[in-house]
């Protein structure tokens, strides 16, 4: 079993900058490939960026490319999400999730089995 905990999130101003962070326990979690997930109110939780095992395949959501970068630490079972370039429409409560699917990264969070409580994103324009 795989116990996620996001940490990181705040209220920024437009333009500026958060590093989230996934800490996991109950699981090595260089075994598993990760995303990031965010909710604002009344929508769909959408995908924002994943990363394979090894760290090598990395993917991003159109609305964040460029100004969002995943990274992970195997060896201090963390996985991270600097985020740069903040904007209001980046306001979510942001979500950690990890997949026992290997092979291509997973974009579906259907496809993602466990799930950190989340971290609230907040930016003020």
């Amino acid at each position: 079993q795989v116990q996620l905990v996001e940490s990181g999130g705040g209220l920024v101003q437009t333009g500026g900058s958060l590093r989230l962070s996934c800490a996991a326990s109950g699981a090595t979690l260089g075994y598993y490939p990760v995303g990031w997930f965010r909710q604002a109110p009344e929508k769909e939780r959408e995908g924002v960026s994943y990363i394979s095992v090894s760290g090598k395949m990395t993917n991003y959501a159109a609305s964040v490319k460029g100004r969002f970068t995943i990274s992970r630490d195997n060896a201090k079972n963390m996985v991270y999400l600097q985020m740069n370039s903040l904007k209001p429409e980046d306001t979510a409560e942001y979500y950690c999730a990890v997949t026992i699917f290997g092979g291509a990264l997973r974009t579906n969070p259907a496809d993602y089995d466990y799930w950190g409580q989340g971290t609230q994103v907040t930016v003020s324009s």
